[in-house]
């Protein structure tokens, strides 16, 4: 079997954008860096709490702005439960955000916290990158499967 990318897997990450949840500073800058040698030609959009990401995706909605066609949420925003609030509300949003695919990322490996997170809809659970080289080798992968080997639905936008 052998896998063939359609020109609208190949061409998506043109214009792509994703939209990190983050408050840990210094993951900030691992991240920023990372994507930055990962994907060229994706625009990271980056906040810190659960009401700037929700807040930026109702703007992107009522603007017509382009969403982004993946969400990257750590979990503990400082606590566990920002971060399932804000999946919570992502996933009983209007259809063009709710169907937004959502990857908790985190440092917690408990059992409790990736039960939970996919009972409450999450797509993915990844444990954080220890080092920078595994940072990139994260978004390669991440790059990988999201914007080349799946496909997603239309972000809804304009611009």
């Amino acid at each position: 079997m052998s896998l063939v990318k359609s020109k609208t897997n190949t061409n998506r990450l043109r214009n792509a954008r994703i939209l990190i949840v983050e408050d840990n500073s210094d993951h900030l800058v691992l991240i920023t860096k990372a994507i930055q040698q990962s994907f060229t030609g994706v625009e990271s959009v980056m906040v810190t709490d659960e009401h700037a990401a929700i807040n930026y995706l109702r703007e992107c909605v009522q603007t017509g702005v382009r969403l982004p066609q993946l969400i990257l949420l750590d979990l503990y925003l400082p606590e566990r439960q920002n971060g399932w609030n804000l999946l919570k509300m992502i996933k009983s949003h209007t259809p063009e955000i709710s169907q937004i695919p959502v990857v908790i990322f985190s440092n917690s490996d408990h059992h409790e916290d990736i039960t939970e997170s996919y009972d409450l809809g999450v797509t993915s659970y990844v444990v954080k990158p220890i080092n920078y080289d595994e940072w990139v080798d994260y978004f390669q992968t991440l790059k990988d499967y999201w914007w080349e080997t799946v496909s997603l639905p239309d972000s809804r936008s304009t611009y």
